[in-house]
């Protein structure tokens, strides 16, 4: 992890991946999805708090008439003036006007959590890496598959990409 990370609340958004129910409901590592699900609702009302825009990905499967049970979003978690996004593949720029949205809100910095760590949020991190955004990653609004998994991402990609940070480590301050 590194030190704590201060937020320009003008530039920067909150994103978060694949919060639905079947995911969330899903076996995963390190923690529940519902330890991440509680863990990205108290940052996206600090984000709201702070005016900052909160992004809420989801996927639907395509080529198929009907999504399968449980694939929306979390009851409760989007809010009036939230974005919310629609993907077709693992990451969340391809093809769905994210980047777009993000460039007219002035959002030069994303902070990352989601469900599959190493998956949807590590496939939007890297997208987001090469269009030029300062990349943040919450360590604990995170979970994947196995243990394994997560840690790779969180120890040795995400440095790589970014400031990886527990909740605790963020705060807003003017930039």
């Amino acid at each position: 992890m590194t030190a704590p990370v201060t937020l320009d609340p003008a530039r920067s958004a909150l994103v978060l991946v694949d919060l639905m129910d079947r995911i969330v409901a899903l076996p995963l590592e390190p923690r529940k999805g519902t330890e991440v699900l509680t863990v990205a609702e108290e940052l996206a009302s600090v984000f709201r708090a702070a005016g900052a825009p909160v992004v809420l990905i989801r996927v639907e499967r395509p080529g198929v008439a009907e999504q399968p049970p449980g694939s929306g979003l979390v009851a409760g978690l989007a809010q009036d003036g939230d974005v919310e996004i629609v993907k077709r593949t693992i990451g969340g720029f391809q093809g769905t006007g994210l980047d777009d949205r993000l460039r007219e809100l002035g959002v030069t910095t994303l902070v990352f959590g989601g469900i599959a760590t190493n998956l949807g949020v590590e496939s939007t991190a890297r997208a987001a890496g090469d269009l030029g955004y300062d990349l943040v990653f919450v360590e604990d609004a995170m979970a994947a598959f196995t243990a394994a998994e997560h840690e790779a991402s969180v120890r040795l990609d995400f440095p790589r990409l970014g400031s990886v940070v527990r909740a605790a480590g963020l705060t807003f301050g003017r930039g």
